[in-house]
């Protein structure tokens, strides 16, 4: 029985939506992280030394990273779904956004929710005026383009075919659905992205997206 180890607001959302999709058994571990801190508690270090979250365990085998662990998962348990064949046209972007995704996208973006804390968190009276402009001019000056920058290019490929690897949903659109929904949360995902926001509006019309978010949502109370 795979087990994933789910921690609230993380990555491991897509970890289940993929299990839906491939109509697997599993089981929810779930994880609470420090309302202080943000970090995951130490019980994950048990399950694997870095103690993050998505983790999943498939009987004695640990996988870690939200790319590795779906790229696990389609392997292992798909049969041929949701991944082009090495040898087809669509395994280029296939692979490229599966990469993409935590490799381009989410750095700004996780940098870009870090200043956006520093700007808005206490700190001493006479540190507040520097600390917030520091923090105001590297998300406008250097993050927010960056991220402009890459939803103008998703929204070209998205213009051009219903998925990230062309006609198919696969993977790739499970890997790619976070770093999208955190922009569209803070990020300027808005109606200058029509494509995108269609793309969307059908993950989450999935039933096996809807499934998995009720179970994740179940395994926190």
């Amino acid at each position: 029985m795979i087990i994933v180890h789910h921690l609230n607001n993380s990555r491991s959302q897509r970890v289940l939506w993929l299990l839906e999709e491939l109509e697997v058994p599993y089981e929810i571990r779930f994880y609470r992280r420090d309302s202080k801190t943000m970090l995951a508690p130490a019980e994950l270090r048990a399950v694997h030394p870095l103690g993050k979250s998505p983790v999943i365990t498939d009987g004695t085998t640990t996988v870690a990273e939200s790319g590795a662990i779906l790229e696990y998962l389609v392997h292992r348990h798909s049969d041929g779904r949701l991944a082009p064949a090495p040898d087809a046209d669509a395994w280029l972007p296939y692979t490229y956004w599966m990469h993409f995704a935590e490799g381009s996208a989410m750095p700004p973006l996780v940098m870009t929710l870090i200043f956006s804390r520093i700007e808005d968190g206490p700190m001493p009276f006479f540190a507040r005026p520097v600390a917030r402009a520091i923090a105001r001019r590297v998300k406008s000056g250097y993050l927010q383009p960056q991220i402009d920058s890459q939803l103008a290019y998703i929204e070209t490929t998205l213009a051009r075919a219903p998925w990230f690897a062309g006609d198919r949903f696969s993977a790739a659109d499970i890997q790619m659905s976070y770093p999208l929904e955190a922009a569209q949360a803070r990020a300027g995902l808005d109606t200058r992205h029509p494509a995108t926001l269609d793309f969307l509006g059908r993950i989450r019309a999935r039933p096996a997206y809807q499934r998995a978010v009720e179970r994740g949502a179940a395994a926190t109370t």
